[in-house]
């Protein structure tokens, strides 16, 4: 029988070898993006919605004084739990000013002062701790003190700043400092691959250290939105910046080159939504607002957010959970750098 004109290469490829052909090509890294990339918008926007579409009072730490044990005093406060849907954690206190300092150190979103025969409220709001929670329970305030014959006086005790009338400027500008860290992070990834372990971490500090001044001088000096603590607040956005950078590169040590899907997911799926910056944390579901203290969104809005409008009270958690993941993230980096992909060999000086 004559040979095939085109000889042994004029054979259809077997099904094994074109699967090692579509393996060896750029098509397959290509496929799994496509399918990443449309995963990843579904669960972007999904986790979002998920968490501040509707956003839903659970649990709000709320301090009581004066006559607060009176049969009217609970009428309202019984209206107000089944107006809310949502359980008042209701913490006694001798006076409205230990009340009101309760408030500043972030115990408490709301005072709640009875009148002697419980038949008058004075309703303390605090719209800095949460504009959100600050308006639901103003409004569920004066509708349950009609309901019940109850007169209710409503104040804010922490007022927003006038050019950040919804409370969001702290959720984006810590927004900007966590994704621009991390983008930080993969730009000297792909562009200055070389670096070895101990320069890449030099400039990422150094990219944090300018970009987190650039983002707060914008931010006041520039915009006026909102009047920062500048030292403060530029110490916060450089340690987020640094940190979500290093846990990029953490990441880039340990899976290479899809480290861009644990940081992303993270990050930005996980962290900005539950960060209780965008939406109140009394307002997000139960296990959001529980795990975003503990991530670096939520840490950098945290420590933030008390610069600003609770000076004078900041808390070490926040700065706590910054660090910690800044350090684990260089230990991990550091103690594996062998599997980065990126660094030179360095050569013996006689050989320079």
């Amino acid at each position: 029988m004559p040979d095939s004109p085109h000889g042994s290469h004029g054979r259809p490829p077997t099904r094994a070898e074109r699967w090692s052909a579509f393996r060896e090509s750029p098509f397959l890294p290509a496929t799994v993006l496509l399918l990443i990339i449309a995963a990843a918008a579904g669960l972007f926007a999904g986790s979002y919605t998920y968490a501040m579409a509707n956003p839903t009072p659970h649990n709000i730490p709320t301090a009581v004084t004066g006559a607060y044990g009176q049969p009217a005093a609970r009428r309202f406060l019984d209206g107000m739990e089944q107006t809310l849907g949502a359980s008042l954690k209701l913490h006694p206190y001798g006076s409205r000013p230990a009340a009101a300092r309760a408030v500043d150190e972030q115990k408490e979103f709301a005072v709640v002062e009875a009148s002697a025969d419980g038949r008058s409220i004075r309703l303390d709001v605090s719209s800095a701790s949460g504009a959100t929670v600050a308006q639901v329970l103003g409004e569920a305030a004066l509708k349950v003190g009609k309901a019940t014959g109850t007169t209710v006086t409503v104040r804010d005790l922490k007022p927003l700043q006038r050019g950040d009338p919804r409370g969001l400027a702290i959720f984006y500008i810590s927004l900007a400092a966590v994704i621009i860290g991390f983008v930080g992070s993969i730009q000297l990834s792909v562009h200055a691959r070389a670096l070895n372990p101990l320069e890449r971490v030099a400039f990422t500090v150094a990219y944090a250290l300018l970009g987190g001044f650039v983002i707060a001088a914008v931010v006041d000096w520039l915009l006026g939105a909102v009047k920062l603590p500048f030292l403060e607040s530029w110490g916060i956005l450089a340690l987020t910046m640094f940190t979500t950078g290093m846990v990029f590169t953490m990441f880039n040590t340990l899976v290479g080159r899809w480290a861009m899907l644990p940081t992303w997911g993270l990050m930005v799926l996980l962290g900005n939504p539950s960060s209780g910056g965008a939406v109140s944390w009394p307002l997000l579901p139960s296990p959001l607002g529980a795990i975003g203290r503990w991530l670096p969104p939520g840490a950098s809005v945290n420590a933030q957010h008390t610069a600003v409008y609770f000076r004078g009270h900041q808390h070490a958690f926040p700065f706590l959970v910054l660090t910690g993941w800044a350090v684990v993230s260089c230990a991990v980096f550091l103690i594996w750098r062998h599997r980065h992909p990126g660094g030179r060999p360095v050569r013996p000086a006689h050989a320079a």
